[in-house]
């Protein structure tokens, strides 16, 4: 297995080298150079590495026609700095549990990639008897699958199994929340505050949207809990003082529940909305997520159930998941696939981020043994 040092060496390679989240999304430049210029290098120490038209790195290894597969699914973009203090020092910190790194992204996405790629180098090494994909997406926090389906049309074959490399706390997700943005548009019509009644106030109609729509019930999970309809933006316009204003925009977060489908929650939503008023409303559906479960009983529950005992962890213990990623993709792909890695999930988007040493190389241990468990066990 890579050594704590190497792996050390690599998270902090990665936290130096930032890759964060702007409008232009997986067309970032600073994503893509991340890619191609700090990953790429040491992927290609593995094996071919190739990089597809998103950016994205793929290293296909071991035969393709094999009867069994397991890929790696690991992400470049971060979170923004934000009013993170050193975001990119990458430095070595003493906690009540041991010592750290600190950096943007460690608890995360970057951990969990540098253990992920320490634990498939190390299988490389050998002869493989199965299929094993690493691959790297220019995603990370857009919201969307499209990195990951652009990653699965260029493999063929699909994979047996995926295993979403984030932060989890070391626990595996074995299930998670889907999301679906949903946008909605209020038109009324502008003229000058001393004036109102020559106008239609957008903003009275937006608070009549938000009274209809957070009064709306939700579906309920015994595990996963409540599937939540929250606001997370509004805008007004015309940006001008003394002025009714003409256009209110806002999104809202509707997370989604195992079996809940995004086209009818939306439709839901939209049909919630008020349509006796002066004003145009309207909507559209944004980025979406598939929610994710496997069974516990299942095929890779067994399969990591076995690795953590390899990794002398004991048995796997599982969390349900609120955030969502790819893992409910691979899952509509009938793929069996979870979230899993090292960090800490309070810490996302937080202006403090650090990993234990101990949890990064503990989790290079699990996926080393997984590999093994998932290319070599028959059934």
């Amino acid at each position: 297995m890579m050594s704590e040092k190497t792996l050390v060496s690599w998270l902090q390679r990665f936290v130096r080298y930032p890759s964060q989240q702007t409008e232009l999304q997986e067309k970032d430049p600073e994503v893509r150079a991340f890619v191609r210029e700090c990953v790429a290098p040491l992927a290609r120490e593995v094996g071919p590495v190739r990089l597809d038209r998103m950016g994205n790195l793929i290293l296909d290894i071991g035969p393709r026609d094999a009867k069994r597969s397991i890929m790696f699914a690991t992400y470049a973009m971060t979170h923004p700095a934000a009013g993170m203090t050193d975001p990119f020092a990458a430095a070595l910190v003493k906690t009540k549990n041991g010592p750290a790194v600190r950096g943007r992204g460690v608890a995360e996405q970057k951990t969990a990639l540098a253990a992920a790629l320490g634990a498939v180098a190390d299988a490389a090494k050998g002869e493989l008897p199965g299929r094993l994909i690493f691959a790297l997406l220019t995603a990370g926090e857009t919201g969307r699958h499209d990195a990951a389906a652009r990653v699965m049309k260029g493999l063929g074959r699909k994979p047996d199994y995926a295993i979403v490399c984030l932060g989890t706390g070391n626990k595996v997700g074995s299930s998670n929340k889907g999301r679906i943005d949903i946008e909605v548009s209020v038109r009324g019509k502008s003229a000058h505050s001393s004036m109102p009644w020559n106008g239609v106030d957008a903003i009275e109609g937006a608070q009549r949207c938000l009274e209809a729509l957070l009064a709306l019930d939700t579906a309920e999970d015994l595990v996963l809990g409540t599937a939540t309809l929250t606001p997370t933006s509004i805008r007004s316009f015309p940006e001008a003082t003394h002025t009714v204003q003409d256009l209110v925009e806002m999104t809202f977060d509707r997370r989604l529940l195992p079996g809940e489908n995004p086209e009818a929650v939306f439709r839901a939503v939209a049909a919630a909305l008020p349509s006796d008023g002066p004003w145009e409303v309207s909507c559209r559906c944004g980025a979406f997520m598939y929610p994710n479960e496997v069974a516990g009983d299942g095929p890779l529950m067994t399969l990591l159930d076995r690795a953590y005992v390899d990794a002398g962890l004991g048995v796997a213990e599982t969390r349900a998941c609120s955030f969502a990623l790819d893992a409910g993709y691979f899952g509509r792909l009938g793929i069996e696939s979870v979230m899993l890695g090292p960090g800490e999930t309070g810490q996302f988007h937080s202006n403090e981020e650090h990993v234990l040493i101990s949890d990064l190389v503990a989790m290079a241990r699990v996926y080393r043994a997984l590999i093994r468990r998932a290319l070599e066990e028959e059934g």
